[in-house]
């Protein structure tokens, strides 16, 4: 209940400050903090004063207890994905054959309901999860194609809180509230439960390029906000000369080293379209992020060469840091898909 009223009434970020993550995602996010609160004070008054699996209220609670999580849990992990907004009313639908078999079992006490809603739940969990690595899978070609830095901007971890959000379930519906394995699964839900919570909060806020706004073009002076050179708007055509625009004001002038620069940022120098720089890098067999990368990949080979000709000692991190990379490991990943070798490696090799 603490991280739901942080996530709602907070309005800076204490985990990463210089962050801000998406207002649908935090919310979502609380009231899936909200929900599960909510269940586990409703369980505890049931053990309390009731404590009878057969009972009314035994059904009632494991309705909303499951209703409220599964709605809230699909809505917090389909909002970090940014290149589309997907709705959730399609979760709230596939659970009301649920709601009718507790309904059924109220009506008609017998257990073949209690296990036919047991299986529907799972069954209906593993759907959505399958779902998720599908849209997961799809919304990482979609930065890819639009983003040169993906540092904690990739959501995989979202896999690992929905599998573990099943993990508990299952757990929980199999080990009895008297022994010590009850104790372990709240701690591991504080556990999985941080672990969302951070990342919410360091998840950032990504422009809206999604495919829905393909034609949208922001203005000169959006661009030169972002002290970004610019060129005149083109009228939406496809122009023949956006190779050479690339070289006149993204690798001459260096623009590559930007952190953060996005498709969007870079069709704004170019005074094109975004849709149709896209367009550019698949015609050509690559994607922005690829082209960014080799771009600084080539200025760190460059570097590190004129440093070892002048006889200057440079560490990779130093030339990684000075070629536009925050982070080593991400440089190290695609200096090694790109060469075929570590850094390390291919510095001793060098050398040689």
């Amino acid at each position: 209940m603490i991280a739901a009223v942080y996530l709602l009434l907070r309005r800076g970020n204490a985990f990463a400050p210089g962050v801000t993550p998406p207002l649908r995602l935090r919310r979502w996010a609380a009231s899936f903090f909200a929900a599960m609160a909510l269940g586990h004070v409703l369980w505890y008054f049931f053990y309390i004063y009731s404590c009878d699996i057969r009972s009314v209220s035994y059904v009632v609670v494991a309705v909303v207890d499951c209703v409220g999580m599964l709605i809230t849990i699909a809505g917090t992990l389909l909002a970090m994905l940014q290149d589309r907004k997907r709705p959730v009313w399609p979760i709230v639908v596939a659970l009301v054959p649920y709601v009718v078999i507790g309904a059924l079992y109220i009506a008609f006490p017998n257990d073949i309901f209690l296990n036919i809603a047991i299986v529907y739940l799972l069954l209906l969990y593993a759907i959505f999860t399958i779902y998720m690595v599908f849209a997961v899978r799809r919304y990482g070609r979609w930065l890819n194609d639009n983003y040169a830095d993906l540092e904690n901007k990739k959501v995989w971890l979202s896999q690992t809180v929905s599998l573990v959000c099943l993990l508990l379930f299952i757990l929980y519906a199999l080990v009895g509230i008297d022994t010590i394995q009850i104790y372990i699964l709240h701690f591991g839900e504080l556990v999985a439960f941080g672990l969302l919570l951070w990342r919410v909060e360091t998840l950032p806020q990504l422009e809206n390029s999604s495919m829905e706004a393909v034609f949208f073009e922001s203005t000169p002076e959006a661009a030169q906000e972002k002290n970004l050179p610019t060129r005149k708007r083109q009228p939406l055509s496809i122009p023949s000369n956006i190779e050479e625009l690339l070289d006149e004001l993204c690798v001459n002038t260096q623009l590559y080293l930007q952190h953060d620069l996005s498709l969007l940022q870079l069709a704004q120098v170019l005074g094109i379209n975004r849709f149709y720089l896209s367009q550019y890098f698949s015609r050509q067999g690559t994607t922005y992020n690829a082209y960014i990368n080799d771009l600084r990949i080539d200025h760190f080979i460059r570097l590190y060469r004129e440093a070892t000709a002048a006889h200057q000692s440079v560490t990779a991190q130093q030339l990684a840091r000075d070629s536009g990379y925050r982070s080593y490991s991400t440089f190290g990943l695609a200096f090694k898909q790109r060469t075929g070798q570590s850094v390390t490696a291919w510095m001793r090799n060098t050398g040689e």
